[in-house]
């Protein structure tokens, strides 16, 4: 996208250190190459006031949540929290995540949907344990919660407010 934008003027730098993991408060804008994830999300024209936000469920957000970085960091944080906060029993956990993510504890299906989830995810990366540690660098144990916590932070109910 930056290299789109008028005279390749647009840089999106990436801090290093642990800088890195403040919270943003400013955004670099610029009308000929808005910010993907703004856009996909539907912020507002930034050149007028806006008393209310059009909302919308695109295909694009799901991709979004799914294979940006800092969505996928996202993710490892959660298990990691999950982890240390929650039960060790898989049942224990994905309700104690389920409730963090939603509010709410999960129904018998979403929790058998999830459990089988986390099977084959357990499957994966016991077979390929380069894998787990791309996943979950710190504790390569916690590679299948990742993908639990990408599932939870991709659902409508997380990113749609009702």
């Amino acid at each position: 996208i930056a290299e789109l934008g008028y005279a390749n003027s647009v840089k999106w730098p990436e801090t290093k250190g642990p800088g890195r993991f403040r919270r943003g408060l400013y955004i670099l804008f610029q009308r000929t190459a808005p910010y993907p994830m703004l856009m996909t999300f539907d912020a507002p024209d930034s050149n007028v006031s806006c008393s209310r936000r059009a909302r919308s469920n695109t295909p694009l957000q799901s991709l979004n949540l799914l294979n940006d970085p800092v969505f996928f960091e996202a993710a490892q944080a959660f298990a990691i929290r999950a982890e240390k906060d929650c039960p060790a029993a898989a049942a224990g956990r994905i309700g104690c995540m389920f409730l963090i993510a939603l509010g709410r504890q999960p129904s018998d299906g979403e929790r058998e949907r999830l459990a089988r989830y986390l099977d084959e995810q357990a499957t994966i990366f016991g077979k390929d344990r380069h894998a787990a540690a791309e996943v979950a660098p710190l504790t390569p144990d916690a590679a299948p919660w990742v993908g639990i916590a990408r599932v939870l932070l991709n659902l409508d109910e997380f990113i749609t407010r009702e």
